[in-house]
């Protein structure tokens, strides 16, 4: 746990949240700001501030329940369909130093969140990228 983390105050009892789910290994809770109704926040309980610092146990807990809670929370909501999300840094929209998963149920036209521009890679370009990551995953 980490003391000036919001979401290790929520997970230890200290700062209230609404909770739809809870096990050992994570939490999950409605968004107190939330973009439509039944926006939820499925996190791990040990504290990682990024995607990449993230055990592999931890984001496998995750993801195990990320199904039930993305089925319950459509369900309950009668949403068409949700986005989950991971907003992984500063720059990409991470508010909170807490790796975090956002569930927006969604319905159609809601207008929740507009599809982002579509790029080009220049003509090699994607070949060189492609093998830019590869260097770094070994």
């Amino acid at each position: 746990m980490v003391e000036d983390c919001i979401f290790c105050k929520i997970i230890g009892g200290v700062v209230p949240c609404t909770k739809i789910f809870e096990n050992e290994d994570v939490l999950a809770f409605l968004d107190i700001s939330p973009w439509s109704e039944g926006h939820s926040l499925l996190i791990p309980k040990q504290h990682f501030s990024r995607l990449e610092d993230c055990s592999g146990p931890s984001l496998a807990a995750v993801a195990e329940q990320l199904p039930n809670v993305v089925k319950a929370i459509t369900r309950a909501v009668g949403a068409e369909g949700c986005n989950v999300l991971n907003n992984n840094g500063r720059c990409a929209g991470q508010l909170v130093d807490h790796v975090h998963f956002h569930i927006i149920p969604r319905r159609q036209g809601d207008g929740v969140i507009r599809h982002a521009p579509q790029g080009q890679y220049s003509q090699g370009r994607i070949e060189q990228i492609a093998d830019q990551i590869r260097q770094h995953l070994k």
